[in-house]
């Protein structure tokens, strides 16, 4: 938990002034016992109502006192753990953007954003406790047997006996809770993943009738999370009635003895009084370590998770005195002897991969599925690094390139097309954060979506839903490709992103695309649009099988002539056959 309370620090401040405000409260907590047993012994006892109004003034102005400080703790407490918290999920939140897609693997996206919120939610919930109560809790203990062997030390010593052998069962209970709760914390990650699965999949689910196989999922997840919740304060809940026996013990003890000291006259009633007084209220006080073990048990299992994600190594990061990538003007792509392999696997997905792609040149990259192309692609802006081998643009290794420039230059459509909650505008401009009105109007004519927009009745300020659901599959495929066209890139990575487009919007989208001054790559299974680019590159099982132009591997490679017979029929094949 070290890790996570050095978000503290900055607050150290409001922290005191909350904690000041805190011990003025305890101090009168502790003071009225002793103020109630002069008034009982000097006042009541004696018959001096004067003394009785006198005492009784004092603890109430000191009551109002300490009012005043509780609710003054409230909110400097609130400060602390509000900020701290603010503090904790940025941090988090940052971390996470600078993971390379390796990273990721180790982390799913349910517990991540468990991670974010409910984790988060426990520290901060444990700071304001422990700024308004729980340091309370053992200063009332101490201070409560301290006043407590003032005020009479041989009735003391009953409730000495009882409270170490307290502390040490809270102790080992709050360890055993530590680990019951990150069992539960796990649990709520699958219940989070499980609900992301259905809501993302909403469609489909009702397309397949599989809502009551879904349910019976959530509901097996849902019961899991808790048998674990259950199990975890159940195990904690036991603290409190055996807090409670060994206490009210020591307080009829104290009762007990105490008579006998009264009558013996080695003890005053007041003092009695005050003992009981102080013994109740640090049984009040050890009442609450049972909260305060639930919680500070979640809160350490939370900081744990949380400390796992801030202490992750980042693997992929710019080398020392890495260079801008100034010297990216023309697009030139050269793959040397390229291997790659995700983590923890033994295939390779791509292994010896070497080609050329010139500036300004069209590339398509042809493949089964599996084949490596999406894999391909992702090499090129650095979202994975080759385990052989090396990418050169314009004749500079990418690996010696700072990542932020070097992906500057690229727009990347990927395969599934991802739009963020917002205005279409918005969507274009995310692209490019300063681009004008006329930049986002250009890209959109040129992505073939600008008369869809235009047709809409608050056209650029159309609200988008959350991830596009209010748009058809070509819809979001063209406002994704407008996205990448308003940077202007060096270099476009199209992956498979004009597979809901019909032949025609396809034709005039790549035909707008000539008029960019940058090399584009297109992943894509249709030959109708690989055969319009300069070069065609055919990957199968992660090696490049065939390389040219349409008319040379339709000469030369038996797997493509196959291709285009299954897709243009043979007659068509023949005919060809028959011109060459």
């Amino acid at each position: 938990m070290t890790n996570v309370f050095s978000f503290l620090k900055p607050y150290k401040v409001p922290m005191v002034i909350a904690l000041a405000l805190m011990l003025i409260e305890l101090a009168v907590e502790l003071v009225h016992p002793l103020l109630l047993a002069r008034i009982i012994d000097d006042g009541i006892m004696q018959g001096d109502i004067a003394v009785v109004m006198q005492w009784g003034s004092i603890m109430l102005a000191l009551s109002f006192l300490a009012l005043l400080a509780g609710i003054l703790n409230s909110f400097y407490a609130a400060h602390v753990s509000q900020s701290a918290g603010f503090d904790i999920r940025s941090s988090i939140y940052q971390k996470v953007q600078t993971f390379s897609f390796t990273t990721f693997h180790r982390f799913s996206t349910s517990s991540l954003i468990t991670r974010l919120t409910n984790d988060v939610t426990q520290i901060q919930n444990t700071i304001f406790m422990s700024l308004r109560i729980m340091m309370r809790a053992p200063l009332i203990v101490i201070g409560g047997m301290t006043m407590a062997f003032i005020v009479n030390a041989r009735l003391a010593l009953i409730l000495l006996c009882t409270v170490p052998l307290l502390t040490i069962f809270l102790i080992w209970m709050m360890r055993k809770g530590t680990i019951l709760f990150s069992q539960v914390q796990k649990k709520l990650d699958r219940v989070n993943q499980v609900t992301r699965e259905n809501l993302m999949g909403m469609r489909l689910i009702k397309a397949f009738l599989r809502r009551n196989h879904e349910g019976i999922r959530f509901t097996a997840a849902n019961e899991e999370l808790k048998e674990k919740t259950v199990r975890a304060l159940r195990w904690m809940e036991v603290t409190m009635p055996l807090l409670l026996l060994l206490m009210n013990v020591s307080i009829m003890a104290v009762l007990w003895f105490g008579s006998f000291e009264v009558q013996a006259g080695g003890a005053h009633v007041g003092e009695v009084v005050a003992i009981v007084n102080y013994a109740t209220r640090t049984t009040s006080a050890l009442t609450v370590f049972s909260m305060i073990i639930i919680v500070f048990s979640r809160a350490r299992a939370s900081s744990e998770r949380i400390t796992e994600v801030l202490n992750t190594e980042i693997d992929l990061v710019d080398e020392e005195g890495a260079a801008e990538a100034v010297n990216i003007q023309e697009g030139a792509i050269e793959f040397e002897r390229v291997s790659f392999k995700y983590p923890k696997m033994e295939t390779y997905v791509l292994e010896d991969i070497s080609f050329v792609v010139h500036p300004k040149e069209t590339v398509a990259i042809l493949g089964a599925t599996g084949s490596g192309k999406s894999t391909l692609f992702q090499l090129i802006p650095r979202l994975y690094d080759p385990v052989a081998g090396r990418i050169l643009i314009d004749g500079n290794d990418i690996r010696k390139l700072e990542q932020k420039s070097l992906r500057d230059k690229i727009g990347y459509v990927p395969q599934e097309s991802l739009l963020f909650s917002g205005t279409i505008k918005e969507n274009i401009a995310w692209g490019k954060s300063d681009a004008t009105m006329e930049e986002i109007i250009k890209a959109a004519k040129d992505a073939q979506i600008h008369e869809t927009v235009e047709k809409l009745p608050h056209q650029y300020e159309t609200k988008v839903g959350q991830k596009g659901v209010n748009m058809s599959g070509g819809q979001k495929q063209r406002l994704s490709i407008a996205r990448a066209l308003v940077r202007q890139p060096k270099i476009l990575l199209l992956d498979d992103s004009t597979s809901a487009l019909d032949l025609k919007t396809e034709a005039r989208l790549i035909e707008a695309l000539s008029t960019y001054s940058c090399t584009t790559i297109v992943i894509t299974q249709k030959l109708e649009t690989a055969m319009q680019a300069d070069t065609i590159i055919f990957l199968e099982e992660g090696r490049v099988i065939g390389q040219g132009s349409h008319e040379h591997l339709l000469r030369n490679s038996r797997l493509y002539q196959e291709v285009y017979r299954s897709q243009f029929g043979k007659e068509a094949f023949s005919h060809v056959q028959s011109t060459h």
